[in-house]
């Protein structure tokens, strides 16, 4: 490996974990900790998104599912009903998203569950359909005055936030709900 290679990996990694510690802090407490609130409440949460926000939002759903909560995204083979007892997560940076979008909107006039969007974006179509929003402030396709820019291309910054912020949701409501992180293996895959 070429000594210019090793610097200017050096220089992204710390620069990306700039970003993502800028982001992290910018989110409002209270908006994850009203989130953590309706995942303990729910009888099942439900997660929908596209592309690489889908990609989170499937390892988050996973990790809840660790926790032995009843996670489900929308779209999986074995998704069973939603009802109004539930809970439905909105990942969508610019909450424009068609599919995502759509979903919400057909959620809310069927069965009226609990829905949240996690987006950067607080001017979009979703604020009308969600009871709240988690705003992850990075940069989005619209390029809002008040957005954190990002090196990174596209809309990286806002998936990688989204990941995080599931799993230390995860690790805060553990530590809420007093789980033996060993028992928590019960949950865990076993066919592997």
């Amino acid at each position: 490996m070429s000594e210019a290679f090793a610097n200017q990996y050096k220089k992204t990694c710390d620069a990306v974990l700039d970003e993502l510690r800028l982001t992290l802090n910018s989110i409002d407490p209270e908006s994850l900790e009203k989130l953590a609130d309706a995942i303990l409440s729910a009888d099942q949460v439900f997660f929908i998104g596209v592309g690489r926000v889908l990609l989170s939002l499937q390892s988050v759903c996973k990790r809840l599912a660790h926790l032995g909560i009843k996670a489900h995204y929308v779209g999986e083979i074995t998704e069973p009903a939603i009802t109004k007892n539930d809970l439905l997560i909105v990942g969508s940076g610019s909450g424009g998203s068609i599919f995502p979008l759509n979903i919400a909107k057909k959620a809310r006039k069927t069965v009226d569950c609990k829905i949240v969007h996690i987006g950067s974006n607080p001017n979009s179509e979703m604020k009308d359909i969600c009871d709240f929003m988690v705003r992850i402030p990075v940069r989005t396709k619209f390029y809002l005055e008040d957005e954190i820019d990002s090196c990174q291309p596209m809309t990286s910054l806002f998936e990688q936030s989204l990941l995080l912020v599931g799993d230390i949701l995860a690790k805060m409501i553990i530590e809420k709900e007093n789980l033996d992180m060993k028992g928590l293996w019960q949950y865990h895959a076993n066919l592997e």
